[in-house]
């Protein structure tokens, strides 16, 4: 019998959730019906307290932000014979760290990608390698003083290596999970030289970056 890690196609007991979970996930057959089902779900903007929410949570509680997107993607992705693979993208601390599901297409990458702006999200599979998939995202990563923060990205991680219950059933926080992707080895995207070569983002650019599809709490929120 296979195991979890060898299995491709993930059947609902793989995954501990209810046939009606199952099939929510089952009627997601291509990335763009994930990305479409991703941009539909409320942004999570954690009111309340930060959340790791796992696959069953965000079909439960209708909500999401991008680690918690990505289990989505990932788990509709194995129900179809895909390998749920996630990319783990690093920042400098004065922001936010992205998860993306990674998908391929005629031997180039693609992205699947939960997030409340209109920068990083989907990303079409025409991608020859990691490296340049994740670099595709570096101009419109930045923080609230428009300093362009990504710096590093992980390899492609297969979610089969963590057990399902950690991140597609846990009903509470998926930390285990998270912190499987956050001490993953990363790759640097740009060189220390070139940091100092990087501008920041102009007032223009700030402006336009300001429409959200969910509008944020007074506090404002997640990516």
């Amino acid at each position: 019998m296979p195991t979890r890690l060898q299995r491709r196609f993930a059947r609902a007991g793989d995954l501990g959730l209810s046939l009606g979970e199952f099939r929510r996930l089952a009627a997601l057959d291509t990335p763009q019906k994930i990305q479409k089902f991703l941009n539909a779900i409320p942004i999570n903007f954690e009111i309340g307290g930060e959340t790791l929410l796992s696959v069953r949570e965000v079909l439960q509680q209708n909500r999401a932000h991008c680690i918690e997107g990505a289990y989505v993607a990932a788990a509709a992705l194995w129900v179809h014979g895909e390998p749920p693979y996630v990319m783990h993208l690093d920042c400098e601390i004065s922001d936010f760290p992205h998860v993306i599901t990674l998908f391929k297409r005629g031997g180039c990458w693609g992205a699947l990608s939960k997030t409340n702006g209109a920068y990083l999200r989907y990303r079409d599979p025409v991608y020859r390698t990691l490296r340049e998939l994740a670099i595709s995202y570096f101009h419109e990563y930045f923080n609230k003083r428009g300093k362009k923060t990504l710096r590093s990205y992980s390899g492609a991680f297969d979610l089969r290596r963590i057990d399902p219950h950690l991140w597609v059933t846990n009903g509470s926080q998926c930390v285990e999970a998270h912190d499987r992707l956050r001490d993953l080895r990363h790759y640097d995207l740009i060189s220390r030289r070139q940091e100092k070569l990087v501008v920041r983002r102009d007032a223009f650019e700030m402006s336009a970056s300001k429409m959200l599809q969910w509008p944020p709490p007074p506090k404002g929120g997640r990516r």
